[in-house]
């Protein structure tokens, strides 16, 4: 239950009990309105690297308060109106960033580099690899959870389709779409380490996808 004495507070403000030291969850919190910022713009990519990295290190509210306090949040913690005019009205359609599979998402150099490897990783750890980060994506970024769960799909695409072929075997088309699966998948994860070394939001060419974004 909620203390009386100490009303509910966003992460990144200064805490009624200044001892009471930070939770994962809160470092989250203010790592999702940086990462906003910088998706709208208000940061380039140093500063949102350097707040990030702030922000993990903090160990309580007030080592917050520096990192959002000029980005211009409202009480309720969602990020400012868009400005007026057809940019600011531009941006203010379609409604959260990032909901839609489609629409790119901010990231670092580093992000770039750790979702490369959920492709490339393939060669060497098929399906492990894109597993491991998919499963530690959370506390990574949204950028190489959904690289990293692409990733995993083609994986999955590749050995349902080819199981599929083992047991249609008499058939001509799925032999053939067996073929089209196996060049795939020996060269689409290498067009993806590279498309995702550049911050590109990649999509492999399938059929169905196990997994989805919420």
């Amino acid at each position: 239950m909620q203390d009386p004495q100490y009303p509910a507070r966003r992460p990144w403000e200064p805490q009624a009990r200044p001892q009471i030291r930070l939770t994962d969850a809160e470092r989250d919190d203010v790592i999702g309105v940086l990462r906003e910022a910088f998706g709208r713009g208000q940061l380039d990519e140093e500063e949102f690297g350097e707040r990030t990295e702030k922000a993990m290190r903090a160990k309580f509210g007030a080592d917050l308060v520096p990192l959002t306090e000029d980005l211009g949040v409202t009480p309720s913690g969602a990020p400012r109106a868009a400005p007026a005019g057809p940019f600011g009205a531009f941006r203010s359609q379609g409604g959260k960033e990032g909901t839609d599979p489609r629409e790119p998402l901010p990231s670092t150099p580093a992000e770039r580099v750790v979702a490369a490897v959920g492709h490339g990783g393939n060669y060497f750890f098929p399906v492990v690899a894109p597993l491991v980060l998919f499963l530690l994506s959370d506390r990574i970024s949204p950028y190489v959870r959904r690289q990293a769960m692409e990733s995993l799909n083609f994986q999955i695409f590749c050995i349902v389709t080819g199981l599929v072929s083992v047991l249609l075997f008499w058939l001509v088309a799925p032999l053939l779409v067996t073929l089209a699966v196996a060049l795939g998948w020996t060269v689409l994860p290498a067009v993806a380490t590279i498309a995702s070394l550049m911050g590109r939001n990649w999509r492999y060419p399938m059929f169905f996808r196990v997994l989805k974004d919420d």
